[in-house]
């Protein structure tokens, strides 16, 4: 698993990177600031079995 992903700003449609905490579950939400635009996200991020990470975002 990779420690980093990315995912798309629903504000402003710049790409994200954000580190990956696997000790906080498999299925995770959490709200966090576009760092370009500053608008609130609800970043979800979900990984399977095998360590495949997918991240996006919907706006708040």
């Amino acid at each position: 698993m990779d420690d980093e992903a990315t995912y798309i700003c629903d504000a402003c449609g710049e790409e994200i990177v954000i580190p990956i905490d696997s000790s906080a579950g498999a299925s995770q939400e959490y709200v966090e600031d576009c760092p370009v635009c500053c608008r609130a996200s609800v970043i979800h991020v979900v990984i399977d079995k095998d360590g495949e990470v997918q991240v996006w975002a919907k706006g708040e």
